[in-house]
């Protein structure tokens, strides 16, 4: 059975850092692309940044640099390290199976998520 499961959201101000984790269970890192997404309120899921099975990754133009995708075959954790976060970036984050297009089309697995909170 393929399971995720997020943490490490929390509430912060503006300019502080977040470092979330995705433990991935069922599939191998090597073999499977995980993404991370994230849904603002009243907003339809967005797609953030993908690692691929090789380790190269792929990040969303807008994020600016801001937020770093990782992982830890040791321990098949995906992590996306969140600098600099700001009051839009507020909302719920999922880690998924697959690319950008499993996130566009509803696809792959995904976790229960984690809130990240952004405000003074």
């Amino acid at each position: 059975e393929v399971q995720l499961v997020e943490s490490g959201g929390g509430l912060v101000q503006p300019g502080e850092s977040l470092r979330l984790s995705c433990v991935v269970s069922g599939l191998t890192l090597y073999a499977t692309d995980i993404s991370w997404a994230r849904q603002a309120p009243g907003k339809g899921l967005e797609w953030l940044s993908t690692i691929f099975s090789g380790g190269s990754d792929s990040n969303k133009d807008s994020i600016g640099g801001r937020f770093t995708i990782g992982r830890d075959i040791g321990t098949n954790t995906v992590y996306l390290q969140m600098n600099n976060l700001k009051p839009e970036d507020t909302g719920v984050y999922y880690c998924v199976t697959g690319t950008a297009q499993a996130v566009f089309r509803g696809e792959g697995h995904r976790g229960q998520g984690t809130q990240v909170t952004v405000s003074s």
